[in-house]
C-alpha cells in the first residue's frame, strides 16, 4: 500500500538541505565584508582627520599671488628655501636648548633672514624622473627693487624694508610686522629666482635652520658618506670617512660646513644635495609611508618648521613624494663662471641667460630659455668672467685676487663650459667631501 506524502503545513520545521547550510557562510561573509568596510572608512576618515589637522596647523602664505605664471602642461616646479635664521617660523627666538644643539651661535640675530638653500625642484607632468636644482647662495642677481646682491640676500632685504615701512606708518604689533615683513620677503625671493631662472615658481616650501636637525630626528637619523674625515670648529662637524648615520645636531653641522672643504660654499650645496638624496631614500626604504609613527613625527616637524603656499595640495603632493622617495630625483648645481668682490662681499659671477637655457633644456620649458615675465634679455648678466667685471667705485663688482673661475668644481661652468655640475643620484647615499 503506497503512502502519500503528507504536504507540509507552515509551522513545519524546513528540510534541512544545501540551501540552509550556506545560509551561517553567507551571514558570516556579510559580517566579514561589513568589518572590512568599516575598517576601511576607519581609516580613511583617520588619514583625512590628520590631513586635515596637518593642513590647520601647518604655516601658510599668500607670497605667491593668484596672478603668478605658472607651469604648463601638467608639470610642477617647487622652490624650496631654507632660511639661516635661529628663529621660529613666528619670529621668535628658539629656546636656549635648541639653539645648543645647533652648533651656529648663541645669539637668535646671527644668520638673519638669509635663504642659505636654494632649490628648484622640477617634477614633469609624466611622473618620471624630477631634477632639483641648487642655487649656489652667493650668486649675484638682480634682486627686483634693490639692484645687484647676492641671491640670498633677496628675502631678508624686503622683509626689513616692509618692516621699517610699517614703522614709519606707526605699526608696533610684534606680529603683524613680522607676518607682513615676511611676506614681502618671500615674494621678493621667489621673483628674484623666477626671474633668475626664466621658470614659473608652482609651489614653494620654507623650513628654517632648526628643521634639518627635527627632519634627521624624525627619521631616526639620515645615512651619509664623506670621502675624507672632517672636524670644522665652526658648524661642530666632526666626522670619519665613510658611511656613517647623523642624529639630527650632527645632520646639521654635516649641511652647514664650508670652512676647511676644497671649494667652500659650493661643496657646502654639495652637502645638502646629499642630504636630501640620502634623506628621501630612507623615506623610501625605511617604509616610512606605512610607519605611523614614523609619519607622525614628519607631521610634527611640518608643524613646527615648515610654510607653504596655501594652493597647495599636501595630500595630493603626499601621494607623489612617495614616488620621489623612491630616489627619482636628481641633483645639479647650477653652474658658476668665476668669483668677484661685491660691496667688500665675496660673490659668485654667473651667466643668467646661460642658466636660463640650461634650465629651460633640462626642464622641457615651451619659452626655449627665454626670460620669465618682467626678465629682460640681459637681466643680471655680469659676464662670463670676471675680468670683464665692471670696476671702480666702492660697491660695485670688482675682480677677486683670491678666488679664480678653476676653483670651480669641474664641469660646473668655470671658464665657459657652459655644463653643469656631476649629478647626484637620488636613489643610493652619494660620498661627498
Amino acid at each position: 500500500m503506497k503512502h502519500r506524502r503528507r504536504p507540509a503545513t507552515p509551522d513545519a520545521p524546513r528540510p534541512q538541505g544545501r540551501r540552509h547550510g550556506r545560509r551561517p557562510r553567507r551571514r558570516v561573509l556579510r559580517r566579514l565584508a561589513l568589518c572590512v568596510c568599516v575598517l576601511l572608512l576607519c581609516t580613511a576618515g583617520a588619514g583625512w582627520y590628520f590631513y586635515r589637522d596637518l593642513a590647520g596647523q601647518i604655516g601658510s602664505s599668500r607670497a605667491l599671488g593668484d596672478g603668478a605664471p605658472k607651469s604648463s602642461g601638467g608639470a610642477t616646479n617647487i622652490l624650496l628655501m631654507g632660511l639661516d635664521s635661529r628663529k621660529d617660523r613666528n619670529g621668535d627666538a628658539l629656546p636656549k636648548d635648541v639653539l645648543a644643539k645647533l652648533h651656529a651661535g648663541a645669539s637668535s640675530e646671527i644668520g638673519g633672514y638669509n635663504t642659505n638653500t636654494l632649490i628648484l625642484l622640477h617634477v614633469p607632468a609624466d611622473g618620471g624622473r624630477a631634477t632639483a636644482f641648487s642655487i649656489p647662495r652667493d650668486d649675484l642677481v638682480d634682486i627686483p627693487g634693490h639692484g645687484k646682491d647676492k641671491i640670498k640676500k633677496a628675502y631678508g632685504l624686503a622683509k626689513a624694508a616692509a618692516e621699517d615701512r610699517l614703522a614709519r606708518q606707526g605699526v608696533t604689533d610684534h606680529d603683524r610686522l613680522e607676518h607682513e615683513g615676511r611676506e614681502a620677503g618671500r615674494r621678493a625671493e621667489i621673483e628674484t629666482v623666477r626671474t633668475f631662472l626664466g621658470v614659473p615658481v608652482d609651489h614653494f616650501a620654507e623650513v628654517n635652520l632648526v628643521g634639518f636637525l627635527h627632519i634627521a630626528d624624525a627619521l631616526d637619523g639620515v645615512p651619509v658618506c664623506l670621502k675624507h674625515p672632517v672636524k670644522d670648529r665652526y658648524s661642530g662637524a666632526d666626522f670619519p670617512a665613510g658611511r656613517q648615520t647623523l642624529d639630527g645636531p650632527q645632520s646639521l653641522a654635516f649641511v652647514r660646513q664650508r670652512h676647511g672643504l676644497p671649494a667652500g660654499d659650493l661643496d657646502r650645496t654639495r652637502r645638502q644635495q646629499a642630504f636630501l638624496a640620502s634623506a628621501t631614500h630612507k623615506l623610501n626604504s625605511a617604509g616610512t609611508f606605512t610607519d605611523p609613527l614614523r609619519l607622525l613625527k614628519l607631521m610634527d616637524v611640518a608643524k613646527q618648521d615648515l610654510v607653504i603656499d596655501d594652493g597647495w595640495d599636501l595630500l595630493s603632493f603626499v601621494e607623489q613624494a612617495k614616488n620621489l622617495s623612491g630616489g627619482n630625483v636628481r641633483f645639479s648645481t647650477l653652474p658658476v663662471e668665476g668669483f668677484a668682490k661685491h660691496r667688500g662681499e665675496d660673490v659668485n659671477l654667473v651667466d643668467p641667460e646661460k642658466i636660463r637655457r640650461l634650465v629651460a633644456r633640462e626642464t622641457g620649458a615651451a619659452n626655449g630659455g627665454s626670460a620669465a615675465p618682467g626678465a629682460s634679455a640681459g637681466s643680471g648678466d655680469t659676464s662670463g668672467t670676471s675680468s670683464a667685471a665692471p670696476r671702480s667705485p666702492a660697491g660695485t663688482l670688482q675682480p677677486s685676487p683670491s678666488s679664480s673661475p678653476s676653483a670651480v668644481e669641474s664641469g660646473s661652468g668655470a671658464g665657459g663650459s657652459g655644463q653643469t655640475a656631476p649629478m647626484i643620484d637620488g636613489g643610493g647615499i652619494p660620498c661627498v667631501d
